[in-house]
């Protein structure tokens, strides 16, 4: 059997979850129109659907609901996220909250798990509904823990990894993982653990790799100024690394929040002539390797080859 392409298959994602948000409720579907389909690019929904594919050429059962349910959770964290870190945008918008106020954004993002629930519920499978309850203990942990080590300036590796595997790697993983769920397969099944692996592995590549372009990106290609982790007080991986090597000039930068004239020029110099930037890209090129090694373990298919493309792809982009 032919497998699906990607494209046609988000393009039926899109026809399928507006019509799962769906309210008479206008201010609940004015805020997912803005946020669900404002240009979102549907990594998650890819990797469940590549995953699925993997599986059998023509998909496990369930795996729109699959997709569906891992952008829900990542669309309602972000109305909550925002609210929480006092953002002004979203995906070059207005964030929902500072349209339409604190309790419709939060009560917005409630209704988004709501729809979750009912999703994990039709599949039947109370393995996915562990792995999903699972994932967001690990979101809620991780952003509590940022707040955390802002508080107490604990800037510590272990910290960084834990907050970047809770609030990005958990959900891609369950993305992933889910999709073994749907096909029936055990916790040890090597198939399962092969893609468990590959969706953790992806997300921690993909998010140091963001983190890397925040400060060493163009801002033509960002879409927006570089360095806005440092002014908003985030400690990246780059950033850690710059510290250990040179703390006496990064910290004062750091705690100022590179407001001074400069300040990030001085900050990109440094990452180049410390070896932050090498040592981030390394970082990067390890998770990446270790997904490619995962996909090993999956028979060949054309979606075993897109995911191996989607992890160098997080290479490419610092390279």
């Amino acid at each position: 059997m032919e497998v699906e392409a990607a494209t046609p298959f988000l393009e039926r994602f899109d026809r399928a979850l507006r019509e799962l948000l769906r309210s008479e409720v206008e201010f609940i579907q004015l805020i997912e129109d803005d946020l669900v389909y404002a240009g979102g690019k549907r990594v998650r929904p890819r990797l469940a659907y590549l995953a699925s594919r993997s599986l059998a050429a023509g998909g496990v059962p369930h795996e729109m609901k699959l997709a569906m349910a891992v952008e829900l959770l990542h669309s309602a964290t972000l109305l909550h996220d925002d609210l929480v870190d006092s953002a002004e945008t979203r995906r070059g918008r207005e964030a929902a909250y500072r349209k339409y106020g604190n309790a419709v954004s939060v009560l917005s993002g409630d209704y988004l798990l709501s729809r979750l629930l009912f999703l994990l519920a039709e599949t039947g499978r109370m393995a996915l509904v562990h792995l999903f309850a699972e994932v967001a203990r690990q979101l809620a942990e991780a952003e509590v823990l940022q707040f955390q080590v802002a508080a107490l300036e604990d800037h510590r590796l272990e910290h960084y990894f834990r907050i970047i595997r809770g609030k990005t790697a958990a959900l891609m993983q369950a993305a992933t993982e889910g999709a073994a769920i749907l096909a029936g397969l055990a916790e040890g099944h090597p198939h399962r653990r092969a893609l468990a692996t590959f969706g953790e592995a992806y997300g921690l590549a993909f998010q140091m790799r963001d983190d890397y372009l925040d400060l060493m990106g163009e801002p033509d290609q960002l879409g927006k100024p570089v360095g806005g982790d440092v002014r908003e007080g985030k400690l990246t991986l780059l950033l850690l690394r710059m510290l250990e090597r040179a703390p006496e000039e990064v910290r004062p930068i750091l705690a100022r929040k590179g407001a001074d004239a400069g300040d990030i020029d001085r900050l990109r110099t440094l990452a180049r002539t410390t070896g932050a930037a090498e040592a981030t890209v390394a970082a990067i090129a390890h998770e990446v390797s270790r997904a490619e090694a995962a996909l090993e373990m999956l028979p060949p298919s054309p979606a075993r080859e897109e995911l191996r493309a989607l992890a160098r792809a997080e290479l490419g982009r610092v390279r």
